[in-house]
């Protein structure tokens, strides 16, 4: 059976995180995607985390199951190459992906004039087309400002975070965007220009999270560090040392901690004293302190294997803090046991384990993971495949350098 994108054909002349993992996940659906690279590797090819022979595990995780052509793009004759590549013929073909700037041979209105159904996405920093990239912009829409210990307050200190969260929200909207657009072409024969801003993304997160109407009603956020804002949840440490966090979000997973830990009528005695409800998530919070020294109370008395035990047979939900050495160690989850991993040989890292795409269409076969293409690997394959390029003929480029 074939994959859902199959026939699907996307150049794409990407770096960093949002634009690469946008092809990643069609090309994990089955689309043909080609990334256009410079000769060398272009700003993100030694990204770190690497290797001990510094070869970039980032590079090679954002562009599984793709193909490469390699091309000196400060010669003409090779943009015009990359130009042919973007608008050969296909009826599933024409679509660009990129967050360069689109100028010169990445100008829409240059490549229209070679294809006029031409789709277009270019992620960008701002709405201007300014640069950004994700730290700069979670800075400017407030996160690290309610990031941290509540203590952080009172000296303003900024907490900054690892995970790029917009630029991977943003690489899921690219995905979603040239679908959109392909579905729109496919119905009335038209391409277009899609613009995609960084800044963009993370300020409709934070509207539909409700932070903005929040600020604008005057309404403060504060920093509360590891607890679960409106609502109960926050880390423990068990009697052995380890280290758990129980949510109570909803009145059923409430209810199933205070079955576990025998609190009921500990919480039910609170609530009356306090004048609180505590079935309300949102009075929960306002009794976090009380709630979770009853909780912590038990936690200090049982085991992770007591605590484990006692929490699953309620149905409570819960997780242990790991380690990401524990996670790729000791967790099924994180293993050939999920269906959605599978080990895969890189070349210049060896064998290792790599996720597919999360989604699981009953009606097609899931995808493996394949492998990130080397620099430049799939350069005579596709020039002859969409240019008509011949063994001799890509000789005499190679000889002068354009690929």
């Amino acid at each position: 059976m074939k994959p859902i994108l199959s026939g699907m054909r996307v150049i794409e002349a990407a770096a960093f995180v949002a634009a690469p993992l946008g092809g990643m996940t069609l090309a994990q659906m089955g689309a043909d995607v080609i990334r256009i690279d410079t000769l060398g590797g272009g700003l993100d090819y030694k990204r770190w985390p690497v290797t001990q022979d510094d070869v970039s595990l980032f590079w090679c995780g954002l562009n599984k199951s793709k193909r490469s052509v390699a091309l000196d793009l400060g010669q003409p004759e090779a943009r015009e190459i990359a130009m042919a590549l973007i608008t050969a013929p296909g009826e599933d073909a024409g679509i660009l992906l990129t967050n360069f700037p689109p100028r010169g041979w990445l100008d829409h209105d240059k490549l229209r004039e070679r294809r006029a159904d031409l789709i277009q996405l270019t992620v960008q920093g701002d709405r201007h087309g300014g640069s950004a990239v994700d730290y700069t912009i979670n800075s400017r829409v407030g996160i690290p400002y309610i990031t941290g210990d509540e203590r952080g307050a009172a000296t303003n200190e900024a907490v900054n975070h690892v995970l790029p969260a917009w630029d991977l929200v943003t690489g899921q909207m690219a995905a979603v965007g040239l679908l959109a657009a392909e579905r729109h072409r496919l119905k009335t024969g038209q391409g277009q220009h899609v613009k995609l801003p960084l800044e963009d993304v993370a300020l409709a997160a934070v509207s539909h999270l409700g932070l903005i109407a929040e600020a604008q009603l005057g309404q403060h956020r504060e920093r509360h560090g590891n607890e679960l804002f409106g609502a109960f949840g926050r880390d423990f440490l068990t009697a052995d040392g380890e280290r758990v966090i129980v949510v109570g979000l909803t009145l059923k997973q409430w209810q199933a901690i205070c079955e576990a830990m025998g609190l009921t009528q500990a919480v039910k005695a609170l609530g009356e004293r306090l004048g609180l409800d505590l079935d309300l998530e949102g009075h929960r919070f306002r009794a976090r302190k009380e709630l979770g020294a009853l909780v912590e109370a038990w936690m200090c008395r049982h085991t992770l294997a007591e605590a484990a035990a006692a929490l699953t047979k309620q149905g409570a939900c819960w997780g242990k803090y790991q380690t990401l050495a524990q996670l790729v160690t000791q967790d099924e989850a994180c293993s050939p046991a999920n269906p959605m991993f599978t080990t895969i040989d890189q070349p210049g890292v060896g064998p290792h384990l790599a996720a597919g795409l999360p989604l699981n269409f009953s009606g097609m076969q899931r995808l493996q993971a394949g492998t990130a293409p080397t620099l430049g690997q799939h350069t005579d394959q596709v020039l002859y495949e969409l240019l008509g390029v011949s063994q001799a003929q890509f000789g005499v480029l190679r000889e002068r350098g354009v690929v």
